[in-house]
């Protein structure tokens, strides 16, 4: 062999031990001679090493919802955990203040839910542990914003929940947003009562629902209402957040009727007048609705400045402005009360009428003297109980002036509902 092929052939076995080399290299683990005298020992690829620690994962998979990086998420019942083939062991959620959010895994361990409601436009964070039955350990992690209110609905009603009310009140709801898609809206909302009585919706405006019988509640009956309005649209891009159960129970009947020419109150009980009372309603000037009214909020004492409902003077100040007005119980928003009166002299009480439209009760001043009509009204009375003016010179109060619905026609009221 001349020089010439030898130095190319040493070239060639040292590129090729080269290549050798730099495989080896590329390897990871190189598992050579370590200069012990052991043999060799392959390293293990990433494809080996991937499935190795696939075989030795926990079999539990865990599910959180609303899903990572959602937003608009309800505030009831969204939010929750819930794991296959394991039980859960740890969750935790908090908001992005770091606040916890009280939360309860069920007994069997298969689901957890938030104890109560959620804040609106707050981010939540939850993270959640579980095993499978080999003990082996499996996590899961999210974050999702709930609906803003911008983005939401929500409804104020009367009665309150656990409260005990008279025969006339209706299940009334105030939404802070127009509602477009009433029929939605009130499907979700379910009144039923133990009285075995009819009870349907009315829609006095998009943004007010009323609920009645064709015929005052049943004495002693309770009444249900559930509104599931979670995720109910209102109007395109505004969803309720709402998912309550109110319940309520009527107490005795009592219906007091007003006679504006006799100057005379006669109160009814299940059926029986239990009093006679003098009165004194509103004057020939300001006379006092005709109607059915009923009692929306009850005041020991409370101010009546003439100017916040229209009667003023010249220089702009209310006509009257009594700071201690005793036992007045609210008949309509637009200011009509049942009251005590003790500017009055006696003589007014069952023979004029002398009032800017209220109906007035002869009563003491400071609300101290329950021998006064006025107090023994006040204390015999509960929200929901029925007024009824008749005979005066005025018009019948409109039924949406207050929880006033009794002065539809039932017909009337039937078509009011979306459903």
């Amino acid at each position: 062999m001349t020089d010439g092929k030898r130095r190319k052939g040493l070239v060639a076995v040292a590129a090729l031990l080269g290549g050798v080399l730099t495989l080896s290299a590329c390897g990871g683990d190189d598992g050579g001679d370590s200069g012990s005298g052991d043999k060799e020992k392959p390293g293990k690829s990433q494809s080996q090493v991937d499935k190795a620690a696939a075989e030795d994962a926990s079999d539990a998979h865990i599910k959180i919802t609303p899903k990572d990086g959602a937003d608009n998420a309800g505030i009831n019942s969204d939010a929750k955990v819930s794991v296959s083939d394991g039980k859960l062991s740890e969750v935790v959620m908090t908001s992005a203040a770091g606040t916890e959010v009280p939360g309860v895994i069920s007994p069997d361990g298969t689901s957890w839910k938030p104890s109560g409601q959620l804040e609106r436009s707050t981010v939540y964070k939850i993270k959640a542990s579980a095993q499978d039955s080999e003990g082996r350990k499996a996590t899961e992690n999210a974050s999702f914003t709930t609906v803003s209110p911008k983005n939401s609905f929500i409804g104020s009603f009367t009665p309150e929940d656990g409260s005990t009310v008279g025969v006339g009140m209706p299940v009334s709801i105030n939404f802070d947003k127009p509602v477009t898609n009433k029929k939605a809206v009130q499907s979700a909302i379910n009144v039923t009562t133990t009285g075995s009585q009819q009870v349907v919706g009315h829609w006095f405006s998009p943004n007010r629902l009323d609920f009645r019988p064709r015929e005052y509640w049943k004495a002693g009956s309770q009444v249900t209402m559930k509104m599931k309005l979670d995720g109910v649209e209102a109007s395109t891009g505004v969803q309720g957040v709402q998912d309550k159960t109110v319940k309520f129970k009527i107490g005795r009947s009592q219906v007091s009727t007003v006679d504006a020419k006799t100057k005379r109150m006669t109160v009814v009980r299940d059926g029986k007048k239990i009093k006679d009372i003098p009165i004194s309603a509103g004057s020939a000037a300001n006379p006092t609705y005709n109607g059915q009214m009923v009692i929306s909020e009850k005041f020991k004492e409370t101010r009546m400045d003439g100017s916040t409902v229209g009667f003023k003077n010249e220089a702009g100040k209310g006509e009257y402005d009594i700071k201690d007005v005793p036992h007045a119980m609210r008949l309509s928003t637009s200011g009509t009360f049942i009251h005590g009166n003790y500017w009055g002299s006696d003589s007014i009480f069952g023979g004029a009428n002398t009032s800017h439209g209220c109906i007035g009760l002869n009563d003491a001043k400071g609300a101290g003297d329950p021998s006064q009509d006025g107090s023994w009204f006040y204390e015999q009375t509960i929200l929901g109980d029925v007024v009824v003016m008749k005979n005066s010179p005025d018009k019948t109060i409109k039924p949406d002036n207050g929880l006033n619905g009794w002065n539809m026609d039932w017909n009337e009221w039937v078509a009011g509902s979306a459903v």
